[in-house]
């Protein structure tokens, strides 16, 4: 299943709505031209189904696409990128992805 991704910007979050009014949620802190994704979270119920990572696809292509510079705090993140080498590009020079 596909999900639009939500920023809510009051929130400073990446959201998925999701089925029964849950959400899957990806926060950030932004300074200047960088983002810091802090932490993600699937609901209860939604786990083990890739809905983690769908998320964090479609909110580094959001990054991409706004042309901020990325440091992933998330371990979730972090491991992500670790796995798919191509979103190194957008981390910030300095930060290991090992």
């Amino acid at each position: 299943m596909s999900y639009e991704l939500i920023d809510n910007k009051e929130a400073k979050r990446f959201e998925f709505h999701l089925e029964g009014g849950k959400k899957a949620i990806l926060e950030y802190i932004i300074s200047k031209e960088r983002i810091f994704l802090t932490h993600t979270e699937v609901p209860q119920g939604f786990e083990g189904q890739g809905l983690g990572s769908q998320l964090i696809k479609a909110v580094l292509e959001e990054v991409e696409k706004r042309q901020f510079v990325l440091v992933p705090l998330c371990p979730f993140v972090a491991t992500y990128i670790k796995r798919h080498p191509e979103w190194k590009k957008l981390v910030f020079k300095g930060v290991r992805i090992e």
